[in-house]
């Protein structure tokens, strides 16, 4: 083996290295704010408003549309400024539903903007990823008590499907090289070297092709935030043990998705989401048929 091809091989690793840590990170993280929720909502004697699959499958769908057509028609120069500032109202929120089960929410208030702010003039991609896990975290948190199992699991078998069709078609490379132009990705950065770490977004050129295969690996915010949202689902319907299966089982489905990836398309973009969909399918029935 030569020393570029043992260089490749180690990249690899270190991409999956990283996805599984930040997917590990955010279970554990949904875990704990989802038990603090769960407490609040006991005591507080309220009942979530549980919702069907239509009402989520018709924000989805029509979120892409609208994205869609305004990176068609809109110069990226005129909605830099403003997708940088939904960004920070992302994050500030994510941070927010974190903190405010355990600090007053004054102080979860002002400590969620200041960090979001920071972002917005500094978006280092490690502070990327950390606010991206916590909103995703926090999406989890909130809307997993809302949607059964069954509803989200569906939820995620259609999202499915439309992430094999856009990636085939190259709508969702399409979609990610207008986004990164922005300034803005909502995925995770993946640098394969230590320095990279502490690059600003706005320094980068993520999806060019030649950059972001040499120094960058890209993971769908997606492809973390819909497994987690069945973790807590499962864990609001069937406790935590039935949520810990669903958890490890997403961990498989992305093992899956790696060795796919390198085995039959070389590195080449996949949809991450079918396989992931796959693994936690059968996760969930272990939990809803065997398990207790």
């Amino acid at each position: 083996m030569t020393q570029e091809q043992a260089m490749k091989r180690l990249a690899k690793f270190h991409t999956f290295y990283w996805s599984g840590l930040i997917l590990v990170v955010s279970q554990v993280l949904a875990f704990v704010v989802a038990s603090r929720v769960k407490d609040y909502l006991e005591q507080q004697q309220i009942s979530p408003p549980q919702v069907s699959l239509e009402l989520p499958l018709v924000y989805f769908f029509g979120a892409v549309v609208v994205l869609g057509l305004v990176l068609f028609l809109v110069p990226m120069s005129k909605m830099k400024v403003l997708f940088r500032i939904m960004f920070v109202l992302l994050f500030s929120w994510g941070i927010f539903v974190v903190l405010g089960f355990y600090l007053h929410v004054i102080a979860a208030s002002i400590i969620s903007v200041g960090i979001a702010a920071f972002w917005f003039f500094k978006p280092k991609v490690w502070l990327h990823d950390l606010l991206l896990i916590l909103a995703l975290v926090a999406m989890a948190s909130v809307f997993g008590f809302m949607l059964p199992p069954w509803t989200a699991l569906i939820f995620m078998v259609v999202i499915s499907v439309y992430d094999i069709l856009a990636v085939r078609f190259g709508y969702m490379m399409w979609m990610a090289k207008k986004l990164s132009q922005l300034e803005t990705l909502p995925a995770f950065v993946i640098p394969k070297d230590i320095a990279g770490w502490n690059l600003d977004l706005k320094e980068m050129k993520l999806m060019e092709d030649e950059s972001s295969e040499r120094w960058f690996s890209i993971l769908g915010g997606g492809d973390i935030g819909f497994p987690l949202l069945l973790v807590i689902s499962v864990f609001v319907a069937y406790g935590f043990t039935g949520s810990l299966i669903i958890a490890v089982f997403s961990i498989l489905g992305l093992i899956a998705v790696y060795l796919i990836q390198a085995a039959f398309l070389k590195g080449k973009p996949m949809a991450a989401l079918p396989p992931l969909t796959f693994a936690c399918l059968a996760g969930f029935l272990i939990v809803y048929f065997v398990w207790p």
